[in-house]
């Protein structure tokens, strides 16, 4: 009589060595990329916020025919500030909805002069480090890189 061999199901314990090595081999591969992303991602969104705060000065702007004082910041957008000079026509809405939205990426507050130097206005985050200066993702952030 012939004996038949029951087919086994499964994996190997080779197969699966072989398979854990290919996942590590990828994951060390695109591990560092994508950590590289979250920094660029940071100062993208850094870009895209203080675009959305000049619009949102500007919009003050015009109603107002002045801009923030230093002293009322980027906090007069939210709400409507007290402080001398209070705005004429200051909008019961607001300028920007959140105000989570005067943090930059890394959780601090965007920096705001007025009068700037580069202009009626300054507008920047201090970047990954929180301190003036730097490069790369430590780099200062202003609305002059708009």
């Amino acid at each position: 009589m012939r004996q038949y061999r029951k087919k086994q199901k499964g994996f190997t314990l080779i197969e699966i060595m072989v398979v854990v090595v290919i996942i590590g081999i990828l994951i060390g591969l695109v591990a560092p990329n994508i950590v590289g992303n979250v920094d660029e991602a940071r100062v993208t969104a850094a870009k895209a916020d203080i675009s959305t705060l000049v619009d949102a000065l500007e919009r003050y702007y015009m109603d107002n025919s002045t801009y923030p004082t230093t002293d009322q910041g980027l906090g007069a957008l939210v709400e409507k500030p007290t402080a001398t000079p209070e705005p004429r026509n200051w909008r019961a809405q607001g300028y920007i909805k959140r105000k989570k939205m005067l943090q930059d990426p890394w959780g601090n507050e965007y920096r705001y002069i007025s009068p700037g130097a580069s202009g009626p206005y300054d507008l920047y985050s201090l970047g990954a480090d929180a301190q003036e200066g730097g490069e790369g993702v430590q780099a200062d952030i202003g609305q002059w890189d708009l």
